[in-house]
């Protein structure tokens, strides 16, 4: 477990490098992220390579201890190579190029600048690749920043075209698959299809969730060449890219899939602000967060690099922490004092190996210059840097008395798994039925409510490997919040592990679409008629068929209704939807507690097909039902509700909950549990049972923390 920084040395004169290594070092940090924005530095003119100060650079932080995490700096092309290239560029949904001046203006899907890409990346790994100053990676810088991954370049055209060619084989393959009968939309030949936007209106669905798709895909296919020039160059050391959070514009699982680290940018202030957080909620949690924003994503990005077994904890860290306050968010409030201590420690935590503070000093200049460092523009220290030292000097002195060990991250075993599905929220987005229906949200409000409830939380993709099913066993409760589409081989493991004693809950609108964003079909038909289920690629390289996890295809006669292939565990059949405007409220009476709680947004009426009601809509409708280990929520619940629905599966599932304390979470890892107080008050709380505590005690100050070893 170690502390990091983000440094750029270009920005600062090199007589004053050495004392900011050491001051570095003397904080704590021991990693220190470099160059991904260089590139214009260390390549000027075309050819013309200058090295000399990112040698020095270099060189100066080992020689300090230190470190280095070196970037391929792709992320912001050059101004000759746009010149020299000027279609390298995005066309936004508009219609209109993304030009220079920013960063990340480059399509995707531009061979000309994917051999750019390659070509600057294996320079730069020539140059470090076996410097034993570089312990990392990083490729590029936060893939889908600024709405980034959708383009409608002629680049981006004719490669969808090839990846439909690809996916589909024929023509006639793609017409039945999408149903393009409906509004006349046969096409002829794989050259007659366009991205789907700047239509009249509504694009069919089925053609915008596989343009996601490709889009995706070619995020894979570009990181995936610069991991393939990195471990050949600089075998040995950890490839990594920095996520960013509650970014869905591509399959983080599938980029993944090829890194070593998969690493985040937390920024709970300016997340809480910027997302869909309710108004009362970003006063309330301005200057904290929200706390599940931090561990949502830690708990996502821990699930994304595993082990061979599927299952062992991923390596992942944060290399971009909000150390005060930001520059890019619609309000950007200060941290409350102890914040960035809570952030940190919060992190390791949920297994973190590195947490990696942005930035080391604030820029007087440019975009970011409003953005906080751990030092301010005059280099004294901001309060994010007393933090940051706190922590340092607690890593220390916790390892020193043998209670942290020289392991690289505390191992987190949770009893719940939460199945969190790209493809599946594409489907939503593109087909919500409601304009608040937000599938990410739906996710994030069921993890909260695990959290409120003291549960640690793996968050798992649909599929593991080449596509096969995500390993499900040893978990004791499972939660799929938003799975409109759920593959056969998702479908098998749900069935072992309900079979296993495992409880399930299944948010609305699960199994509700095929894969191809249809009313799903019985599979026998699909057998029948011959046509393979095609899914997204996880290759890169271009789409496979998914056929390999036993999915099967859309066609065949009739169709199913939601929750489609569920419905045998569920016990249940969606016979109506209706998304509910703001102010429509429906209460909900739980059958066996006495409180009432509200469904919102969205709602569904149910038949029962051996099912039981456990709660019921105030016109005698089932909202929540029970067959044998598997729930089945017929709506979107309060927090209150998700809570109840929480405890009644914990308690069948044998895991022992209770509320915690407002403003209160709790982590269990490696022996030790770990308490933060994100609230306003002082709270008293001590784990069960009763342990020892290692740093602070059951009395919390409003932003402190303690940890207690068993």
């Amino acid at each position: 477990m170690q502390l990091g920084v983000c440094y750029y040395p270009e920005h600062w004169p090199r007589a004053q490098w050495a004392e900011d290594a050491r001051r570095m070092h003397a904080m704590g940090i021991r990693v220190v992220r470099i160059a991904e924005f260089a590139w214009s530095v260390i390549e000027a003119e075309p050819g013309v390579f200058t090295w000399d100060w990112l040698d020095e650079a270099v060189e100066t932080l080992h020689a300090a201890g230190l470190g280095v995490v070196m970037c391929t700096p792709t992320a912001t092309p050059p101004k000759w190579l746009v010149d020299r290239m000027p279609d390298m560029v995005a066309i936004d949904l508009q219609g209109r190029p993304r030009g220079f001046g920013s960063r990340r203006h480059y399509c995707f899907s531009h061979a000309g600048y994917r051999a750019e890409s390659r070509r600057i990346s294996r320079a730069v790994a020539e140059r470090y690749g076996q410097h034993p100053a570089v312990v990392a990676w990083q490729t590029d810088n936060e893939y889908g920043c600024h709405d980034t991954v959708l383009s409608l370049s002629e680049s981006a055209r004719q490669g969808f075209r090839r990846w439909l060619a690809a996916r589909y084989t024929t023509i006639d393959a793609l017409n039945d698959a999408w149903g393009t009968v409906f509004w006349s939309q046969v096409y002829r030949s794989f050259d007659e299809i366009d991205l789907p936007a700047l239509t009249v209106t509504e694009a069919h669905p089925a053609h915008r969730l596989d343009w996601r798709r490709f889009a995706s895909d070619e995020v894979v296919a570009f990181n995936r060449e610069q991991v393939a020039i990195l471990r050949a160059l600089s075998p040995g050391r950890p490839v990594s890219h920095n996520f960013m959070g509650f970014f869905t514009e591509f399959d983080h699982h599938d980029v993944a899939a090829d890194l070593d680290i998969a690493t985040w940018d937390s920024y709970p202030l300016g997340f809480t602000q910027m997302f869909f957080l309710s108004a009362e909620e970003k006063a309330r949690w301005a200057r904290t967060g929200h706390p599940d924003i931090p561990s949502f994503h830690h708990d996502l990005y821990r699930g994304m690099c595993r082990g061979a077994d599927g299952r062992s904890d991923g390596r992942w860290w944060v290399m971009e922490q909000q150390p005060g306050p930001v520059n890019w968010a619609h309000w950007n409030p200060a941290p409350h004092d102890g914040t960035v201590r809570l952030w940190t420690w919060q992190a390791f935590a949920h297994g973190a190996e590195v947490v990696s503070y942005f930035r080391w000093r604030q820029a007087p200049f440019a975009q970011e210059q409003m953005h906080t460092g751990l030092l301010r523009p005059d280099s004294s220290e901001d309060q994010g840097a007393l933090e940051a030292a706190q922590v340092g000097a607690e890593l220390a002195a916790l390892t020193g008395r043998g209670v942290l060990t020289n392991a690289p991250r505390l191992p987190v075993r949770p009893d719940v798994a939460l199945v969190f599905d790209y493809d599946a929220l594409w489907m939503a987005q593109i087909q919500p039925q409601g304009a608040d229906y937000n599938p990410l949200e739906l996710s994030f409000r069921a993890y909260s409510g695990l959290r409120q409830l003291g549960l640690d939380v793996d968050i798992v993709g649909p599929r593991a490997g080449t596509g096969g099913a995500p390993d499900l066993s040893g978990y004791r409760l499972i939660v799929l919040p938003a799975a409109l589409h759920v593959g056969a081989a998702l479908q098998a493991a749900l069935t072992t592990a309900a079979a296993s004693g495992a409880q399930i809950v299944l948010g609305p609108r699960a199994g509700s679409k095929s894969v191809n964003l249809s009313f799903p079909t019985p599979h026998r038909h699909a057998r029948e008629s011959g046509h393979p289920r095609f899914e997204t690629s996880v290759a890169g390289v271009g789409p496979r068929v998914r056929g390999d996890d036993g999915d099967v295809g859309d066609d065949g006669w009739g169709a199913l209704l939601p929750p489609g292939p569920l419905a045998a565990l569920a016990g249940v059949q969606v016979t109506r939807v209706a998304s509910l405007p703001p102010g429509v409220v429906e209460p909900v009476a739980l059958d066996d507690a006495a409180a009432t709680v509200t469904v919102t947004r969205w709602r569904e009426d149910l038949a029962l097909h051996g099912a039981e009601a456990l709660a019921s809509f105030a016109d005698g409708r089932p909202a929540l039902t029970r067959n044998g280990p598997v729930r089945y929520l017929a709506g979107w619940l309060d927090a209150a509700g998700w809570q109840a629905v929480f405890a009644g599966a914990a308690a069948d599932a044998g895991l022992a909950v209770a509320p915690l304390p407002d403003g209160l979470r709790i982590s269990r890892a490696g022996g030790l549990t770990l308490a933060f107080n994100f609230s306003d008050l002082a709270l008293d709380w001590t784990p069960t049972p009763i342990a020892t505590p290692v740093l602070g005690g059951a009395h919390l100050p409003p932003r402190a923390m303690a940890i207690w070893q068993a």
